[in-house]
C-alpha cells in the first residue's frame, strides 16, 4: 500500500471515530430543527396502558411545545388527542393525570367533548353556526400500543410502526409480559442543564461503566455489551453472576432477584436495554420494566421523563429486589448527570477538538450516524449562520 493510500485510510478511520461537531450542542437554530424533524415526527412513549385503567381516566404528556392527551373511552378503548380545545386552544385536560367522568370539559369556556373526542357541545351554542361533532372534535394523535406501552407521534414522520422498528427484539421483550404490569409509582419528570444530545451520548455507551458506575460495574460490568443502532433501534445488555459481588446493595439484589417462571433462563440474570431513535430507552430487570426519555426544552435545558412498572401480583421478595435495583439505578443516574454536565461544558470550549470514539462506543457512533442522516447539516465541521440553518440542511438533504 502506498503512502497516499495509507493516509486516505487513516483519514477515513479518523472520520469514522468522530462524533458530532461541538457546535451542534449549542446552536439554537439546530435545536428548533431537532424539535421539528426528530421529536415531533418520531414515536414517543406517553405511558403504559395501566396508567389509564378506567373509562374517563386520562393522562397528559407535554414535549417540545406539543401537548398530548391519553384518554380511556366509555367503550374501554384508549385514544390519543392533542390536548387543545378547538375553540381557543386551551388545555382541555388539566394536570398530569385525572378522571373526567363521562366527558371532558374545557376549563376556559366550557366546551364539552365526549370521551371518544367528538364535540358534545359548545357553551352558548346559539352564538356559533352549526358545529360538526367530528370536525370540531379533539384532534386525534397517531397512537400505537406495543407490549402495553402507549406510543404517540405528534406529526407524520419517516418512522414505520413501532412494532416494525422493534421487531428484532419483539420476542425478547415479549418474554417479560409487560402488558400485564402495573405502575410502581407515578411517571417522573426532571430537568437537566445540558443539551439533550449530551444525555443520550452518555447513555448510549457502556465504555464508561467500569470507571464511572461502581454499582453497575459490580453488578454486570464484566459482561456488558453495546450493540449498534440499526434502522432506529439498538440493544445493550448486562448479565450478572450470583457470587463475588462487593457492594452490599448489589450482593443483596442478586441474592433476592427471583425471576418469574415465564422468563426463559437467559433472562434470569440479565438487565437488557432497548433503544428507540432518537431519545427513548426501554429497560428490564427480572422484576420490572421501565422506560426513560429526554426532550429538548432549549439548547441548554433538557426534560428527563420515565416510569417503572411491576407485576401486579409482586411478591415481597420481588418488591425488595426491585427496591434494590432502583437504588442501583438511582446511583447510576446521579453519576450520569454529572458526566453529561462535564461533556456538555466541553462543547463550548475551543480547547475541545471533538470526539474520538472507541470501538466500544458503537452505540453512540451509530446514533450520531442516524442523526446525520436526518439532519445532514450535522455533517458540517463549522456551523452555518443561525439564520441559514434550515435552508442549509434542506440543501444538503436534497444533494
Amino acid at each position: 500500500m502506498d503512502d497516499a493510500a495509507t493516509m486516505g485510510h487513516a483519514e477515513t478511520a479518523a472520520w469514522d471515530r468522530r462524533g458530532l461537531p461541538a457546535w451542534t450542542y449549542h446552536s439554537d437554530a439546530l435545536t428548533e430543527l431537532e424539535k421539528t424533524t426528530l421529536f415531533r415526527t418520531h414515536w414517543q412513549i406517553a405511558c403504559h396502558i395501566s396508567d389509564v385503567p378506567e373509562p374517563g381516566d386520562y393522562l397528559t404528556f407535554d414535549a417540545v411545545g406539543d401537548r398530548a392527551l391519553i384518554l380511556r373511552g366509555r367503550d374501554g378503548v384508549l385514544r390519543a388527542f392533542h390536548n387543545i380545545c378547538r375553540h381557543r386552544g386551551s388545555r382541555v385536560a388539566v394536570g398530569e393525570r385525572g378522571r373526567c367522568g363521562s366527558a371532558v370539559v374545557c376549563p376556559f369556556h366550557g366546551w364539552v367533548f365526549n370521551l371518544d373526542g367528538t364535540l358534545r357541545g359548545a357553551a352558548r351554542p346559539e352564538s356559533f353556526p352549526a358545529l360538526d361533532r367530528v370536525e370540531w372534535g379533539l384532534l386525534p394523535l397517531e397512537m400505537e400500543i406495543w407490549n402495553g406501552l402507549v406510543f404517540v407521534r405528534f406529526a407524520p414522520g419517516p418512522q414505520p410502526p413501532v412494532a416494525e422498528i422493534l421487531a428484532p427484539f419483539a420476542e425478547e421483550i415479549g418474554q417479560y409480559r409487560s402488558e400485564t404490569m402495573v405502575p410502581s409509582g407515578p411517571i417522573w419528570s426532571d430537568q437537566s442543564p445540558v443539551n439533550w444530545k449530551s444525555v443520550r451520548d452518555v447513555d448510549n455507551e457502556g465504555y464508561h461503566v467500569a470507571m464511572a458506575h461502581p454499582a453497575l460495574q459490580d453488578l454486570y460490568g464484566h459482561d456488558y455489551v453495546d450493540e449498534p443502532m440499526v434502522a432506529g433501534a439498538n440493544r445493550s445488555v448486562g448479565r450478572f453472576e450470583r457470587e463475588g459481588r462487593r457492594r452490599w446493595s448489589v450482593r443483596a439484589y442478586v441474592r433476592l432477584s427471583a425471576p418469574r417462571p415465564h422468563l426463559p433462563e437467559a433472562q434470569h440474570q440479565s438487565w437488557p436495554y432497548w433503544g428507540l431513535f432518537p431519545n427513548t430507552v426501554i429497560a428490564a430487570t427480572p422484576e420490572s420494566l421501565q422506560f426513560y426519555q429526554e426532550f429538548p426544552i432549549s439548547t441548554s435545558q433538557t426534560q428527563l421523563r420515565g416510569a417503572v412498572y411491576r407485576y401486579g401480583d409482586e411478591t415481597r421478595q420481588e418488591r425488595a429486589a426491585r427496591y434494590l435495583a432502583s437504588r442501583i439505578d438511582r446511583e447510576t443516574v446521579e453519576e450520569d448527570i454529572q458526566l453529561t454536565i462535564w461533556s456538555n461544558e466541553a462543547m463550548a470550549s475551543p480547547a475541545f477538538t471533538g470526539f474520538f470514539l472507541s470501538d466500544l462506543e458503537q452505540g453512540l457512533r451509530s446514533h450520531h450516524e442516524h442523526l446525520r442522516a436526518i439532519l445532514p447539516v450535522m455533517t458540517l465541521e463549522a456551523a452555518p449562520a443561525e439564520a441559514d440553518m434550515a435552508t442549509t440542511n434542506a440543501r444538503l438533504g436534497a444533494a
